[in-house]
C-alpha cells in the first residue's frame, strides 16, 4: 500500500513539475491576438490543453516507473491519449484519429491482450539486465540540464495561435497526386516486410 502510495505521489509531482514547464513556456512563445507583447490568458482551450499534458506526462510516467507491466500499458495508454489530445491542438487531425485507430485501437488492444493471454508473464526472467533507477537517475540527470538549456536559452520564434482548421483532406489529396509514388513504394516496402514474416514463421513451424 505505501509502495503504491508512493508512486502515486510521484506521478502527480512530475505531472505537475512539467505542466508548470510547459505553462511557462507558452507564456514566453504564444502571444495573444488582442494584445501584442502580452502574457496569454488562461482560457478554456488553454485548461484543456494542460490537463490534456498532465495526462501524457502521468502516463510516461507510468509506463517508465511501475514494475507491473499491465500497468505499465494503461500508464501508455494514458500517454497516447494525450498526446492525440496534443495533435487536436496543432491542428493536426489526421494525425490525432491516426494515434487514436492504430496506436490505442490497434498496438496497445494486442499489447493488452497479449498481457492478458499468457499465463504465468511475470515468472519469465529477462535475459538482458537493466540498471534499475540508479541508471535512469544518472541519465536523467545528466539529460535534464541539456534540456532545459535548450528549451530555455534558444530564442523561441513568437507567433500568433492559427484557428483550427481540418486537414484530412488536404493531406489526402496529397498521398494522391503530389507524393503518390513514395505513398506506393512505402506501402510495397509494408507488404514486403508482412510476406517475410510469413515466411520466417512458416519455416519456424515446420522446424518444431
Amino acid at each position: 500500500m505505501r509502495s503504491n502510495t508512493g508512486k502515486l505521489v510521484a506521478w502527480v509531482a512530475a505531472a505537475a513539475l512539467v505542466v508548470a514547464f510547459v505553462v511557462y513556456m507558452t507564456k514566453q512563445v504564444v502571444v495573444p491576438p488582442s494584445e501584442p507583447g502580452a502574457a496569454a490568458p488562461l482560457t478554456v482551450p488553454g485548461v484543456i490543453f494542460y490537463v490534456l499534458a498532465a495526462i501524457a506526462v502521468a502516463g510516461a510516467v507510468g509506463v517508465a516507473v511501475s514494475r507491473n507491466i499491465l500497468y505499465s500499458a494503461l500508464g501508455l495508454l494514458m500517454a497516447l491519449l494525450g498526446a492525440g489530445g496534443l495533435y487536436v491542438f496543432l491542428s493536426a487531425d489526421f494525425v490525432a484519429i491516426t494515434q487514436l485507430l492504430v496506436y490505442i485501437g490497434g498496438v496497445l488492444v494486442l499489447v493488452l491482450f497479449a498481457v492478458m493471454l499468457t499465463s504465468r508473464i511475470t515468472d519469465v526472467k529477462v535475459s538482458n539486465t537493466s540498471f534499475g533507477p540508479v541508471g535512469g537517475a544518472l541519465l536523467f540527470v545528466a539529460a535534464a540540464p541539456v534540456l532545459l538549456a535548450v528549451a530555455l536559452l534558444t530564442p523561441w520564434a513568437v507567433r500568433i495561435p492559427d484557428a483550427l482548421a481540418p486537414t484530412t483532406a488536404s493531406i489526402g489529396n496529397a498521398f494522391l497526386t503530389r507524393w503518390l509514388l513514395p505513398f506506393e513504394v512505402a506501402s510495397m516496402v509494408l507488404l514486403a516486410t508482412l510476406v517475410g514474416a510469413v515466411v520466417i514463421a512458416r519455416k519456424e513451424l515446420k522446424a518444431d
